[in-house]
């Protein structure tokens, strides 16, 4: 995956650099090389030279990026070292957080090979006097970031790509100039690390026991009995340090002690604690149940450790930032300060959010819970899931059935889906209400606009601030997904990723936000100065604009609000968007046949951050006049929806997007809810059938986009019916429990003249 993505941002800049000669040059190669590794080997070096002699670049970055991979595949392992050093010095600057560490793995492995082929060493040899070397005179932080390239990979993280490659080649015996640079860097990649790996994992951890001291597999006795494993990490000094703790039911062994790591390599002693019944802790495995206690019990072992200065920050993301947020809600003194990243808040984005339960956390249960360490031989069925979500859908079996109708018990699933309402059962999982008042250490969270958003970075920032208005509460977000949300844009191998979905990202928006969470524990625990980012309390960067702003509140990011209605007058497919109130007796009537399933097979279009269209199945499409100024919408949106409905309850999803000139759907946020419970996910008021209701809500994702001139904005009302989530058949009843026998006529809504959205704009 991270190879894959190097190759197509790389070739994407060759492509569009090269030009009409370099791209019309093609290259020899035997057809033979396809099939057999042998092959492969032999033919390979003779290809990199055929490159070599003929390859031309206009951007030196790109250049250099190619040139050393064609050298090392090519054999000419001491114009590969200066070539990589080169690049390096080039490129280090424009890497968020720093790119001294740039492939630094690559360097050494050549550097040895130089001296391999100059028969002054073996290989094994070489390689240790040329590792040491490097590795030694890098500081903690920089030597930890070039290892991590290493020890955090294995060779089959590059074999797909090289696997992709090879498909190319069969039926062929010449490659153009595209294809043979992305063989070549992806050859190179697989090439280098099946030979270098072996050598360099003792090296690594010779070069640790000489900065850190290291403490594996700790049991730690609770004082409920029970028993949670930890990874400790710290510097090599005489003096306390304040210690950074990640709590997680991730059970990864290789991953988990390079968090530590990371923590120790900025000057902190570093934890990592699983959750009970994982690697060296007895029992069954309880997503959510205990963490609260269990992190809390184990930051105050922590903080009476000789190491530790008595201060505890937490840090994580998804489930590691619920765990802090757990941790918070029973405030051990010594728990100082967190940092998360797209925090998952159970019961309000996870397993449900709207109080509409998600399929893709069927087979979560399995993954975490199935063993000591992580089920990814179970998890990683994406046939066996899928197959789960059609055979459920087109059956109509009872959301209940799921289990059955996979033939394996999932008794975790089923207990969720006995609790749609954010009921005590979710409340006990993390802060609830007057609980939030109590959280007042220092807080960052960092979140994205974009697929596993924002919705529990909003709920913990709104309830902290609205029970414990001086809370030190900061927010960031930009225009990431739930992992760019917990790392930024640089990958483990130091890869920029530019874009996202179809969206090219700002310049601005490049930001490394591990080292940014260090530099705000940095600023609480050791009083350097605040990250120039955290401005104020909401930091969050305008898509399009190239800017980051900031805010002392989620509501102070607009200052008007730009009311459109929901308008029967209809031009082609859409209904219009109007900002003047529609007559008071009109309304759009919106059918949906909640039995059908001849869509079982669809093929849904659009799904990017950016496309040329628009999913409207199920859904209604309102479209605005142009704007007539670049408008910049930014914050969460609201409004009301006047209903008149043949049913007790149905799903409903608002999707909002600008449509650009070029004719470009841009997304901006989506909200979607269970009517029943829309604006108190606590209870359910039902329907009245035929009756006029009104639903009130509240968006849960927030948006910052600047707007052209000339664009419209573009609202789809969605009804929620597919094989990804819950059906909701409208008869009142536990949901889950409904099948599509209870469909009986379809779904009528009309959707009357008062309903309207309210849209957060700066003007």
């Amino acid at each position: 995956m991270i190879v894959a993505e190097i190759r197509k941002y790389s070739i994407a800049a060759l492509l569009w650099l090269a030009g009409p000669l370099a791209l019309a040059q093609e290259f020899q190669f035997p057809e033979a090389a396809a099939q057999a590794d042998s092959a492969l080997t032999q033919a390979m070096p003779e290809l990199a030279k055929q490159v070599l002699a003929a390859y031309q670049e206009a951007d030196r970055e790109t250049y250099l990026d190619n040139l050393f991979r064609l050298q090392m595949v090519a054999g000419k392992y001491t114009e590969a070292a200066e070539t990589i050093a080169a690049h390096r010095r080039l490129r280090a600057p424009s890497i968020p957080g720093g790119g001294e560490w740039i492939d630094v793995q690559y360097e050494i492995f050549a550097r040895a090979k130089a001296q391999e082929s100059a028969g002054q060493a073996s290989l094994e040899q070489a390689y240790s006097n040329v590792f040491r070397q490097m590795v030694g005179r890098l500081d903690d932080r920089t030597s930890f970031l070039a290892l991590r390239t290493i020890s955090a990979q294995d060779v089959n993280s590059f074999v797909f790509p090289l696997k992709a490659d090879r498909e190319k080649l069969k039926g062929k015996d010449r490659l153009p100039l595209a294809d043979a640079l992305a063989l070549v860097r992806d050859y190179q990649a697989w090439d280098s690390y099946r030979a270098f790996l072996p050598l360099a994992l003792p090296l690594i951890a010779e070069d640790d026991s000489r900065r850190y001291i290291t403490v594996g597999d700790t049991p730690v006795k609770l004082p409920d009995g029970a028993i949670i494993c930890t990874e400790i990490v710290r510097p090599r000094v005489e003096s306390r340090l304040p210690a950074l703790l990640t709590f997680t039911i991730y059970a990864a062994p290789k991953r988990n002690p390079l968090l530590a790591k990371m923590a120790a390599a900025h000057g902190y002693a570093g934890v990592v604690g699983l959750t009970r019944g994982k690697e060296c802790s007895p029992g069954a495995v309880a997503p959510y149940r205990y963490d609260g206690i269990d992190s809390a019990e184990l930051i105050d072992w922590i903080a009476a450790q000789p190491w530790c200065d008595g201060r505890v920050g937490m840090f994580g993301g998804s489930y590691s930032g619920f765990t802090a947020w757990a941790a918070a809600k029973h405030m051990p003194k010594a728990l100082k300060a967190i940092a998360v990243g797209a925090a998952a808040a159970p019961g309000i984005d996870v397993p449900m959010e709207g109080n509409i339960f998600w399929n893709f956390l069927f087979p979560w249960p399995f993954y975490t819970t199935d063993n000591k360490e992580l089920d990814d031989d179970t998890y990683n069925q994406s046939d066996r899931w899928n197959k789960l979500n059609q055979d459920w859908y087109t059956s109509g079996r009872a959301y209940r059935d799921l289990d059955k109708i996979d033939g394996k018990p999932n008794p975790i699933f089923d207990e969720w889906i006995s609790h749609p309402d954010y009921d005590a059962y979710w409340q006990a999982a993390i802060p609830h209400e007057k609980e939030f008042a109590r959280i007042n250490i220092p807080i960052l969270q960092t979140a994205g606009y974009y697929f596993g958003g924002p919705g529990a970075a909003v709920y913990y920032f709104s309830e902290n601030y609205k029970y414990a208005p001086n809370a030190e509460h900061y927010l960031l977000i930009g225009p990431y997904h739930h992992f760019g949300a917990q790392i930024g844009v640089v990958g483990l191998l130091g890869n920029v990723f530019p874009g996202l979905a179809g969206l090219a990202l700002d310049p601005v928006a490049l930001i490394n936000i591990e080292e940014l969470r260090f530099d705000f524990f940095d600023h609480f625990l050791k009083n350097a100065p605040m990250p120039e980012l955290l401005k104020d309390k909401v930091n969050y960067q305008v898509v399009g604009a190239n800017v980051w702003k900031h805010a002392p509140s989620l509501e102070a990011m607009a200052n008007h609000r730009l009311r459109f209605y929901l308008s029967s007058t209809q031009s082609g497919k859409a209904y219009s968007l109007s900002e003047q109130p529609p007559p008071a007796s009109s309304f759009v009537t919106h059918t949906v046949n909640l039995a059908d399933r001849s869509d079982a097979n669809r093929k849904a279009r659009g799904g990017g951050v950016m496309n040329m269209e628009l999913d409207t199945w199920n859904g209604l499409e309102f479209m605005s006049d142009p704007l007539p100024t670049a408008t910049e919408m930014s914050g969460l949106f609201s409004g009301s929806l006047d209903i008149v409905a043949n049913k007790k309850d149905f799903d409903f999803e608002i999707d909002l997007y600008e449509l650009t000139p070029k004719g470009e759907y841009v997304q901006l946020a989506p909200y979607w809810s269970r009517a029943s419970y829309a604006g108190h996910l606590n209870r359910r008021e039902l329907l009245t059938q035929g009756k006029k209701t009104r639903l009130d809500f509240k968006s849960v994702r927030l948006m910052s986009r600047q707007l052209r001139a000339g664009s419209r904005v573009v609202l789809v009302l969605t009804v929620i019916k597919d094989p990804g989530r819950q059906i909701n058949y409208g008869t009142g009843k536990n949901v889950s429990d409904e099948t599509i026998d209870n469909a009986a006529a379809p779904l009528e809504i009309k959707w009357l003249a008062g309903s309207y959205v309210d849209l957060p704009v700066w003007r």
